[in-house]
């Protein structure tokens, strides 16, 4: 059966849009643009962290445990608080949250207040992601102008974390608290520009009644996921707290969908995810995040602890593939015109394959020019095209009043992908300090981009 998104579009001109258009696409990719910047300026500092608080590894990494555990796990109720309470509104609030937390990580010396205040830094995060591409998605109507929309999107999506690598190293080798302070001028620019471009939240037709029961066990469930998909590898995936952590979270989703079914006024309309393309799109959204967020793990183990590469070093490493969603971003909205999202969306899943086909090529010493930079700009390609086909997918056809939902699903799905991917490349690795061990990894990488191209080939044929 074939869908609008399948279909070739007929060519069209391009609408111009005015400078107010304009602005409200940059505070939406500024958004998202921050998330990406304040994972990886962290991910690099924590090695500084570590050794000016006097902390071992395992507290270290909760710095940033405690923010993605926060943000996977209120994704979805940020996105619904979106749809309830007025997207404008819930990301100009929670943006204010997480600058003025920003703030607070410059002056806190106690690792367990820093620790604290990532975690609600992180659930803040979670309010502003699926708020800030639902104001896309409702701003620029379905077809080519979201397309194009989401190119320019993804730009800053990708630009966010390869730029945060390289400006975090620097940051880092200064002064580690540069990494908080950096977030806080963007942050600032998109609450103003918010304020002043972004027409007001259309008023509510009556008191809106927040289904509490639904609310306290979709984010006890989600929470408890990421926590149990984030820890599998360190606890082993068949120990009775990895068994009864999935069994918990079952049993809490399962109490989320009875209480929805029930309730008078559900947190979430359960035929949402009977849509197919949204289904298939947060499927294929997680095992690409699965296998993205695997690759550069593997990667860095390669560099870093086989070779002895600084972050910096292996920051240029990816430096071709940023380099690639920068180009292919702003055109996405035009291929997407021309061929299709589907055949787009394809494309993009088929460049990971033979990138991760060369990372089997990895040998004793690192081969920049025939393996690494090729892989990478392969990676870089099959990012660009992939993940904004992806999005525009996942929210087609989906009404205004639900397009937070629908971010929040999709933004839960690229996250507990992602960690999921981790988990199962470190288990099939341990110890990984050997490149057989690493390339067996990149074996588990293969599968997922294989299994995410079945998707959408089984999805074509029905």
């Amino acid at each position: 059966m074939s869908t609008a998104v399948d279909a070739v579009p007929e060519r069209r001109e391009r609408v111009r849009w005015p400078a107010r258009l304009w602005i409200a696409l940059l505070v939406s990719s500024g958004v998202i643009m921050l998330d990406g910047l304040e994972n990886s300026m962290i991910a690099v500092s924590l090695p500084e962290i570590q050794r000016d608080l006097g902390i071992g590894a395992a507290t270290a990494q909760w710095l940033m445990g405690a923010y993605i555990l926060a943000f996977g796990g209120f994704l979805l109720l940020g996105g619904r608080f979106a749809d309830l309470f007025g997207r404008r509104r819930v990301l100009v609030t929670a943006m204010s949250v997480f600058a003025a937390l920003s703030l607070l990580g410059v002056v806190v010396d106690d690792p367990g207040l820093l620790i604290a205040s990532r975690f609600v830094k992180g659930m803040a995060a979670a309010f502003t992601a699926p708020a800030a591409m639902a104001l896309l998605t409702t701003t620029f109507p379905e077809g080519p102008q979201r397309n194009r929309a989401f190119g320019i999107f993804n730009v800053f999506e990708a630009s966010g974390y390869s730029g945060g690598l390289l400006v975090g190293g620097l940051l880092a080798a200064l002064d580690w608290r540069a990494t908080f302070v950096m977030p806080i001028p963007v942050a600032v620019l998109v609450v103003v520009g918010a304020l002043l471009v972004l027409p007001p939240d259309p008023p509510r037709a009556g008191r809106v009644r927040l289904d509490v029961g639904g609310a306290v066990t979709l984010v006890a469930g989600m929470l408890l996921l990421v926590f149990t998909v984030s820890s599998a590898a360190d606890a082993g995936w068949a120990s009775a707290r990895t068994v009864g952590g999935f069994a918990a979270t079952a049993a809490l989703l399962a109490a989320f969908t009875v209480i929805e079914r029930t309730v008078r006024h559900p947190l979430i309309r359960l035929g949402v995810l009977r849509d197919r393309g949204l289904v298939t799109a947060n499927l294929s959204a997680a095992l690409l995040y699965g296998g993205a967020m695997g690759f550069q793990f593997l990667l860095a183990l390669y560099l870093q602890n086989l070779h002895g590469w600084t972050p910096l070093q292996m920051a240029l490493v990816l430096l071709p593939a940023g380099l690639m969603v920068v180009v292919v971003g702003p055109v996405m909205g035009t291929l997407m015109d021309r061929f299709g999202v589907t055949r787009v969306l394809l494309a993009g899943l088929v460049a990971f394959v033979p990138s991760y086909l060369l990372m089997l090529r990895m040998g004793p010493e690192p081969d920049l020019w025939t393996v690494l930079v090729p892989a990478s700009l392969l990676w870089g390609v099959g990012f660009a095209l992939s993940i904004s086909a992806l999005m525009v997918a996942g929210t087609s056809g989906i009404a205004d009043g639900e397009q937070g939902l629908a971010s929040g699903l999709l933004t839960s799905s690229l996250q507990v992908g992602g960690a999921f991917g981790l988990a199962v490349v470190t288990a099939v690795i341990v110890p990984g300090t050997r490149l057989e061990e690493l390339r067996a990894g990149v074996v588990a990488i293969l599968v997922f981009a294989v299994l995410t191209l079945a998707v959408q080939l089984i999805r074509l044929r029905r």
